[in-house]
């Protein structure tokens, strides 16, 4: 078995082996070979969504651009009655494996793939007792790991949405990729997603407070709501400095700190509030009028189970997110720069069902790195986000507590180019 020196030496060769023009591959590389790895591969799956822009492509600039990889193999832990994993493999030519492992070596004795996806959503999986729904995907990387230790070589890894319900592992994950020295993205579309208008927190910018005002359910949608707060946020001076404290409410208790009316209180900033949904294009309306304000009442009225999670950063930043299904059907994020006058708001922009091109957003970034072999910005933004969403679900099942974080002293440096797309 290969020694560190020989599997750092090994790995470094192989990311200098493809020559690259501009970002992107040279006339003469050759095309890069593709892992799946996937809970379930059907209709409207993240396979489905994610797998498939590298077997037949995805729009880009008014183009169809179709990436320089091929799926070679796959592994699909679930196989329910729908399931597309089979026609794919049959239609494209690749073989799906009994094992990662396998997979990963296309039923060979050593490494014989460029890169792995992993997508570990939907599917048949246990939820435990404060929510959580738990998705294999610690499991997953921990295999393809192994493999990379074993045979003395490591590719980049993408691994779809959160790292892990549990914070412990997703960690791991981190500090594994660190210690083998690959790059691993992570994460949701959010970030990489259309906005309206096209703005990113100015780098290097003092923020005194943030809010993002999002739908759906814990577990689900707020990871996707934080990792958009995340990704506006971490832009600002002094870079990502980790989470302090988090207390989740729900029901009554949002409307309580509604009418506090500032963050002191025990609210957030009804201005940012405002500079929210002033940006949705879903913003709920009465029958009798058109693009009105909602009152207090009618908040109440149409969100029958608000959720929100109140946090402060290490470095003094406030920020909320909300999540108030009835209202709005948007992620709308919005920050109070120091010294400015006026929010920065904006809409994070989705596409609709069932083509949803931001996952063409989101792949066109992992494609990069699969490429490039440099990650497009840090996994520990997803390693924050996991552990936010793991510590609300736990403040809700404990009766709405506050939750001190020193676990969440996850620090990173922002790349300063925005990454989101703009045509």
């Amino acid at each position: 078995m290969p020694n560190r020196r020989q599997f750092v030496g090994s790995l470094g060769a192989g990311l200098l082996a493809a020559p690259l023009i501009g970002g992107a591959p040279a006339a003469s590389a050759p095309r890069k070979r593709l892992a799946v790895v996937t809970t379930v591969w059907n209709y409207r799956s993240h396979a489905w969504h994610m797998a498939e822009r590298f077997l037949v492509g995805y729009p880009s600039q008014g183009k169809w651009h179709r990436p320089p990889i091929d799926v070679v193999s796959a592994y699909v832990d679930q196989t329910p009655t729908n399931d597309l994993s089979r026609k794919r493999a049959e239609e494209f030519g690749f073989k799906i494996y009994p094992t990662i492992a396998a997979a990963l070596r296309q039923g060979g004795d050593e490494l014989a793939v460029d890169a792995v996806l992993v997508i570990g959503e939907h599917g048949d999986y246990p939820v435990n007792e404060i929510g959580q729904k738990q998705y294999p995907r610690y499991e997953f990387f921990q295999q393809i790991a192994e493999v990379f230790r074993q045979d003395g070589r490591a590719t980049p890894v993408y691994n779809d949405k959160h790292l892990s319900w549990k914070f412990e592992w997703a960690k791991a994950m981190v500090d594994t990729a660190h210690e083998l020295k690959f790059p691993l993205l992570a994460g949701s579309s959010l970030p990489v997603t259309w906005r309206m208008p096209a703005i990113d927190l100015p780098y290097g910018a003092e923020v005194d407070e943030a809010l993002c005002v999002a739908h759906g359910a814990p577990d689900h949608y707020d990871f996707h709501a934080l990792e958009a707060l995340q990704s506006f946020v971490e832009r600002r001076q002094g870079g990502e400095t980790g989470v302090k404290w988090l207390q989740a409410l729900r029901g009554d208790a949002v409307w309580k700190a509604f009418e506090a009316g500032d963050w002191n209180a025990g609210g957030w900033s009804p201005r940012l509030f405002e500079a929210c949904l002033s940006r949705s294009h879903t913003l709920r309306q009465p029958d009798t009028f058109s693009h009105r304000y909602p009152t207090p009442a009618q908040l109440r009225e149409w969100v029958k189970d608000p959720i929100a999670y109140r946090f402060e950063y290490r470095d003094g930043l406030k920020a909320t997110m909300l999540l108030l299904n009835g209202l709005t059907q948007d992620f709308l994020v919005a920050a109070q720069l120091k010294d400015q006058a006026e929010p920065l708001s904006t809409l994070f922009y989705l596409p609709p069902n069932p083509n949803v091109v931001y996952s063409a957003a989101l792949m066109s970034q992992v494609e990069q790195m699969f490429v490039t072999g440099r990650a497009p910005y840090p996994a520990e933004r997803t390693l924050l986000t996991s552990g936010l969403v793991q510590a609300g679900l736990q403040s809700l099942a404990d009766g709405q507590t506050r939750r001190e974080t020193p676990h969440l002293a996850v620090q990173y440096q922002a790349p300063s180019e925005s990454t989101f797309w703009r045509s």
